[in-house]
């Protein structure tokens, strides 16, 4: 029954982050682009209400939650990595990020604050590591793909317009 009512969860909370996307996010810019994963929405928030659920005395399977937390791992270390320099391992990045991320899912079901924290602190330490700082990001993403051994220079959109037009 408990799959019944997560799967629900995941579906409604899916369409309200899907129409807060369509309708209230547009209104609300402020020139920043800021969207939500409807799925991403849909999964965290069920999971978060069956923690608490449990953490209030409900009983709740804590498989349920445990497969949603780890989707939740997953999914933020796959985003994460679109943000990682081209010099730094995506490899390595997911081989520390996720067994360490299920640490601190399990230590949360578990209710072992010590642990959750000591994985969330590994976690922040070694998104500091690998990630670059918010303007580096800002740089890269003028950046284009380029061979190994060479180094990354920044291109600007009108740039790249007129080199798509002179290419054929």
């Amino acid at each position: 029954m408990l799959i019944a009512i997560a799967t629900t969860s995941i579906l409604g909370i899916t369409l309200l982050a899907h129409l807060a996307n369509r309708i209230l996010l547009p209104r609300l810019r402020s020139g920043q682009a800021f969207r939500i994963c409807p799925i991403c929405a849909g999964v965290s928030g069920t999971w978060i209400g069956l923690v608490i659920a449990r953490f209030l005395g409900y009983p709740i399977d804590v498989a349920i939650p445990s497969l949603l937390m780890g989707g939740s791992v997953v999914g933020i270390a796959y985003q994460l990595e679109k943000k990682l320099p081209v010099d730094r391992s995506s490899l390595l990045w997911k081989t520390f990020f996720i067994p360490a991320g299920f640490i601190a899912a399990y230590a949360i079901l578990m209710e072992w604050q010590g642990i959750f924290f000591a994985a969330l602190i590994f976690l922040l330490l070694l998104s500091y590591l690998f990630l670059p700082p918010r303007k580096q990001q800002e740089s890269q993403k003028k950046a284009v793909a380029v061979p190994i051994g060479s180094e990354p220079r920044p291109i600007g959109r009108e740039e790249l317009k007129k080199k798509m037009k002179d290419c054929c």
